[in-house]
């Protein structure tokens, strides 16, 4: 099983701008690619990805529609009141969180 991690809605660190851009890249490539993903879990600033107004809905529709499962962190949706803004998969937990990372046979974490 592969497990992509999102943790952050930029890649890497220093300029947010860039790394936001960086990121939407890396998931519209990652989305035309034929590397399969069995299950997206997004975090913290993660959660932005999934939500309504997000750039990366597109790249995210194409891999839930090849497959992938797509959660988001419920903790991390409600510390920022956006439960109600997400717009695609479903509302993870840690214990789910803790359960695939440790069963993955692969965690593509780019964030």
């Amino acid at each position: 099983m592969t497990f992509l991690y999102l943790s952050a809605n930029t890649m890497g660190s220093g300029d947010d701008t860039l790394g936001q851009k960086l990121l939407l890249s890396f998931l519209q490539k990652l989305a035309e690619s034929d590397e399969k993903v069995d299950v997206i879990g997004c975090a913290n600033s993660g959660i932005l990805l999934t939500t309504a107004g997000s750039d990366a809905l597109p790249a995210l529709e194409k891999l839930a529609d090849k497959g992938a499962r797509i959660a988001t962190c419920g903790t991390c949706l409600d510390h920022h009141g956006m439960r109600d803004k997400l717009a695609i998969g479903q509302v993870g937990t840690m214990e789910q969180t803790v359960a695939i990372m440790t069963q993955a046979d692969k965690v593509i974490h780019p964030c």
